[in-house]
């Protein structure tokens, strides 16, 4: 099985860095222009089946890599973002951060970081994405597959801690992916292995996902 996961592309609160979480706010022009190069890019690949978190900006980029193609597309929550509670919608860049100080410690010190009221920790968002990759990947019927999966930030990178059995501090990996950015991963006989991350098919700058205070 070959699996291809991408980051959404880009929204408003993406370009001004507010907290969406599980907000359902949808792609913008760049976003959707970002998608359709990524389909461009992964026109070659046969796809059999999507999985996709429900949220629209997943779903949407889901449709425009697809490109028309006759391929179903099963959304399942255990891809959505992460819940940020009372968080979602506040900004953390340098100039309009509007957070508790403690929330620097969502991308420096993740084994640290406590969720607001009605949010999620990463050990939540970890095991349901974990969760959700080793089913898929057992599928009998998906073995011989090319499966492409949309979904967030968080949630690509609690997938991706997973596989690698990082500690909730190595959570980021290599940091936030790009917006559309694709990593390919292959299984077969009870393993996952990560073949490529974080790649982009296109060309215009999108800038690092970081907090600025």
């Amino acid at each position: 099985m070959k699996l291809y996961l991408v980051r959404h592309g880009e929204t408003d609160w993406n370009k001004q860095k507010r907290i969406q979480g599980q907000v359902d706010i949808p792609l913008n022009a760049f976003g959707r222009s970002l998608a359709k190069k990524t389909a461009e890019g992964l026109k070659s690949i046969p796809f059999d089946v999507c999985y996709s978190s429900p949220l629209g900006r997943a779903e949407e980029t889901a449709r425009l890599i697809l490109n028309e193609r006759d391929v179903p597309i099963i959304t399942d929550n255990r891809i959505m973002e992460m819940a940020f509670g009372e968080y979602e919608g506040k900004c953390c860049s340098k100039e309009g951060w509007n957070l508790p100080q403690e929330f620097e410690c969502f991308f420096h010190d993740p084994a640290h970081f406590k969720p607001a009221k009605g949010g999620e920790s990463f050990e939540q968002v970890q095991k349901r994405a974990g969760e959700f990759i080793e089913e898929l990947c057992g599928k009998r019927q998906y073995q011989e597959s090319n499966v492409l999966i949309t979904t967030h930030g968080a949630a690509l990178a609690g997938i991706l801690n997973h596989i690698r059995g990082g500690s909730i501090e190595e959570y980021w990996g290599i940091g936030v992916h790009k917006n559309c950015a694709v990593t390919e991963l292959f299984a077969a006989d009870g393993r996952i292995e990560i073949l490529s991350e974080n790649v982009v098919y296109y060309d215009d700058k999108v800038e690092d996902w970081g907090i600025g205070k």
